[in-house]
């Protein structure tokens, strides 16, 4: 894989490309050729996240996040020419959220370049979501004041969740058909269902939030994941 070859490197002002490929083994795969191509984006300095995928959307998932927007294209690239599919994708940047702008510089860095996948959280869900702009709920109606007090308050009950569940939220305005991807790890799947269910009842999801498809997996090194999904060639 020549990171270089066909697009010049476009890169965010700040923080990480992200896309997530969510990929059918629907022939024959080239497996070595899959390793391949996640040894070279290692290699090139970007993170690859795998998981085996539950159910029939998908057989694995990619997290790929990395500074160069090109160097996530060739990743694609080379995993489909290996004989993956495509199934379905999403395309996103790390971001700091408007409402945390007092959060500690720390906690901004983790956001913008989070170290992934966490330790001891092998549960994995992805799923896209906005805000709604309904005629009795827009969200962007609200002033800044409300919709940070909302978010706040969202916030808290997702920090009940902390140490069994890690959220990675990652902004698409833009970019995609939803205005944000979240991506969970969790200690159990359990984990995910309850955080997800809780979630729902505060009114800044009860009222405003509208959700896409998920995924759920487990996190695996490639290897393993395609081992779970793939057929030998």
């Amino acid at each position: 894989m020549d990171d270089g070859a066909v697009l010049e490197p476009l890169s965010p002002a700040t923080g990480l490309g992200v896309v997530h490929l969510f990929c059918r083994a629907a022939g024959p795969v080239d497996r070595a050729a899959v390793l391949e191509a996640e040894e070279a984006a290692r290699k090139s300095g970007d993170q690859v996240v795998t998981a085996a995928v539950l159910g029939h959307k998908a057989d694995v998932a990619f997290m790929v996040l990395g500074p160069d927007l090109s160097r996530l294209r060739a990743f694609q690239s080379a995993v489909v020419a290996a004989g993956l599919e495509v199934v379905s994708s999403y395309v996103s940047l790390t971001e700091v959220s408007e409402y945390a702008a007092g959060v500690p510089e720390a906690m901004k860095q983790a956001r913008l370049y989070p170290q992934l996948p966490p330790e001891g959280k092998r549960a994995f869900c992805f799923y896209p979501m906005s805000k709604r702009r309904g005629e009795e709920h827009n969200w962007y109606a609200l002033d800044f004041d409300a919709r940070r007090d909302l978010m706040m308050g969202h916030g808290k009950v997702g920090r009940l969740f902390h140490g069994r569940v890690l959220q990675v939220v990652t902004g698409s305005t833009g970019l995609d058909d939803f205005e944000w991807g979240v991506t969970l790890f969790a200690v159990t799947p359990d984990d995910l269902k309850e955080c997800v269910y809780q979630m729902r009842f505060d009114p800044a999801s009860a009222h405003y939030a509208e959700f896409g498809p998920f995924f759920t997996g487990v996190v695996a090194d490639l290897a393993e994941a395609l081992a779970a999904a793939v057929p030998l060639r």
